[in-house]
């Protein structure tokens, strides 16, 4: 447990350097990171963690090996664009655990910056939140990262184990970054991610998978219409076909732990539409894309296959050749459950009761997280925790101003703990 005095001192030095802090998240939030966009990012978190004496690893994240795993999501951008920077601070003698602080800088899209109360890049704080694309999903969370280890070297202190502060792409829609840092030999006893959890850990969440279906019709002149087959019409039956498998999905939530208390666990989202070229012409085809969730336990090759059954069924319903042809075009990826009762579980308990004074919530969430991939295939707890957010993915995207600093301080005391600290040397 961390000595009354040392936790003081932490407390303070995060304080001390809020203000820093949340300039430095400011100007995260203004360089835009959009996929394959990152760069510029990258060089502002690259830079600081050069800075704080950390050794830098930055690569290309595509190589066979990723390509080959099985939680790889098919790509559909240049992968030479994607670049993951990885800081790690090896102390002295090493007599700590390790651990791996992570964070996706990739962000979505904005949508029509009109909508927006302000530009999407501005990072405005007004009463308590700052605004932004990107600023609570997440970075806000690398932040409360690199200064929650900043803040130790601010108090005096050291870590007496390994750290990896990692700031991957890809997140968003296939989650090849993390993938690719836990291949590159990125492995700790521990990961911490703060994602925006409303101050909460997450215990489980789906899977997801993303692909594309194009759906054929006949085209004909509008005089004839009724001798052609609208692709844009048949494309609508086969969501609809969709939603069946979506509803049958709910319907066996009460067969997966954690997730049969909650209403509607599996969402099927058709993010994307594209189809016709001529008003006047019935359409020959439609592509449109999907975002589905699957439950942990279920592999992402079982769902799929369950899938392209119902899609072979429309396709057999509109009668023709190649009517229905599904591609997968991102996420391949298995939900996990954070077993309840690790001892890094018990630190961040701890840690949290004392920033918070309350003891530390878990949920459920039937969104995609990272985090799966430390678990399932690194071995190791990872625990998804961070600050409180309004609007992520949406307009006018926030994050609580005060919540990240007791977010921060929470990461900065389990740091210290977790992988123990000492005085710095003279």
């Amino acid at each position: 447990m961390l000595d009354p005095e040392i936790a003081g001192r932490i407390t303070a030095a995060v304080n001390e350097r809020f203000d820093d802090q949340l300039a430095w998240t400011a100007e995260l939030v203004r360089r835009p990171s959009l996929r394959t966009q990152e760069a510029d990012a990258q060089d502002l978190i690259e830079g600081t963690l050069r800075e704080a004496g950390l050794e830098i690893d930055r690569w290309v994240i595509d190589s066979p090996e990723l390509r080959e795993h099985k939680g790889y999501g098919p790509t559909t951008v240049d992968p030479a664009t994607l670049e993951n920077v990885v800081g790690t601070y090896t102390p002295v003698a090493e007599r700590g655990r390790s651990l791996i602080l992570n964070g996706h800088v990739d962000v979505v899209p904005t949508g029509p910056d009109q909508y927006w109360s302000r530009s999407p890049w501005d990072a405005s704080i007004v009463d308590g939140w700052m605004y932004g694309r990107g600023s609570a999903d997440m970075k806000a969370g690398i932040g409360a990262n690199v200064f929650a280890l900043g803040a130790l070297t601010a108090a005096g202190l050291r870590p007496t184990g390994r750290i990896h502060v990692q700031s991957v792409v890809e997140e968003e829609c296939t989650g090849n970054g993390s993938l690719a840092a836990l291949l590159r030999g990125y492995t700790a006893d521990a990961c911490v991610i703060p994602e925006p959890e409303d101050d909460k850990l997450v215990r489980a969440n789906v899977g997801v998978l993303w692909f594309d279906v194009t759906v054929r019709g006949v085209p004909t002149h509008l005089r004839v219409m009724g001798s052609g087959q609208n692709a844009i019409d048949a494309a609508y039956s086969v969501m609809n076909d969709l939603r069946a498998l979506e509803a049958e999905w709910n319907r066996r939530r009460g067969e997966h732990r954690y997730f049969d208390d909650i209403e509607h666990p599996i969402n099927f989202n058709f993010g994307v539409i594209n189809g016709g070229d001529w008003p006047s012409s019935v359409p020959a085809q439609c592509t449109f894309t999907v975002r589905a969730a699957l439950y942990p336990g279920t592999s992402a090759a079982d769902a799929w296959a369950e899938i392209e059954g119902t899609l072979a069924k429309s396709a057999a319903a509109i009668d023709l050749p190649n009517a229905v042809v599904a591609t997968p075009s991102g996420f391949f990826a298995e939900g996990y459950v954070l077993e309840e009762g690790s001892d890094a579980e018990v630190v961040l308990a701890r840690s949290h009761e004392r920033v918070f004074g309350g003891k530390l919530e878990s949920f459920t969430t039937p969104g995609y997280l990272d985090g799966r991939v430390f678990t399932l295939y690194g071995g190791m707890p990872c625990l998804v925790y961070g600050p409180v957010s309004e609007a992520i993915h949406g307009f006018d995207e926030r994050v609580e101003v005060e919540s990240i600093r007791r977010i921060t301080t929470t990461i900065a005391l389990f740091v210290a703990e977790w992988c123990g600290v000492e005085p710095i040397a003279d």
